[in-house]
């Protein structure tokens, strides 16, 4: 009965001078930390059942992967930091120059906006159908169209649209849906923190870069 005290007594013991420990150095280096508590272990564990040596070499080798991880993800968080600024300098070099974004809208104001997508098989009936934020449509007929390329110029004066937003895409009688690419100006690039780049296209409003399609170089 006694020695079932004494047991408990130095468990306790042990518990409190580990998470007193714990309590000082969490935060500082780990390896500290790992070294005082595996002498609070040892200096509290009960004489009559003694802690197994391969448990302390147990708690270095998960110390070590703890260690590792905390190093990897660092590292990580330091890559993509550089990466982003890396791509705002290199998109910064852009700004002023005529880009091609992927996208499922228009921004009309007035001026004419030229747009584009690909077909795999040629198809009749093409047409390129805007909705604007009230949910009317207007449909503009293109005509049969052959594989590949396809540019158009919206105009909003020859068209009546007013300016806003507006839900673009392709209605084919193949049914193929071709993503869009809206070309404009890349206005300015603008980093966000805790978040990835975002700029501005004429045409677009603001996107990702990763929209981006093609960089047609500066207008003539």
């Amino acid at each position: 009965m006694i020695q079932t005290t004494s047991a408990d007594n130095s468990s306790a013991q042990q518990a409190s001078s580990s998470s007193s420990v714990l309590g000082n150095v969490l935060g500082g280096d780990s390896t500290e930390l790992f070294t005082k508590l595996l002498v609070a272990q040892i200096k509290n564990q009960d004489p009559l059942q003694p802690s197994d040596p391969t448990e302390y070499v147990s708690q270095l080798t998960q110390l070590s992967q703890v260690e590792s991880l905390q190093r990897l993800s660092s590292q990580n968080a330091s890559t993509v930091s550089a990466l982003q600024q890396l791509q705002v300098m290199g998109l910064g070099s852009q700004v002023g120059s005529q880009v091609s974004v992927v996208s499922d809208h228009v921004v009309l104001d007035g001026q004419p906006v030229q747009v584009g997508f690909n077909l795999d098989n040629a198809s009749s009936d093409v047409a390129l159908v805007l909705t604007s934020v009230s949910g009317q449509e207007k449909r503009i007929p293109l005509g049969t169209k052959t594989a590949g390329e396809t540019q158009f110029t919206i105009d909003p004066s020859s068209l009546g649209l007013v300016p806003g937003s507006y839900g673009v895409r392709v209605e084919t009688a193949s049914k193929e849906n071709p993503s869009i690419e809206v070309t404009g100006r890349l206005n300015n690039v603008r980093l966000v923190s805790g978040s990835d780049p975002v700029i501005n296209v004429s045409g677009v409003g603001q996107t990702a870069p990763a929209k981006i399609a093609q960089f047609n170089g500066s207008r003539t």
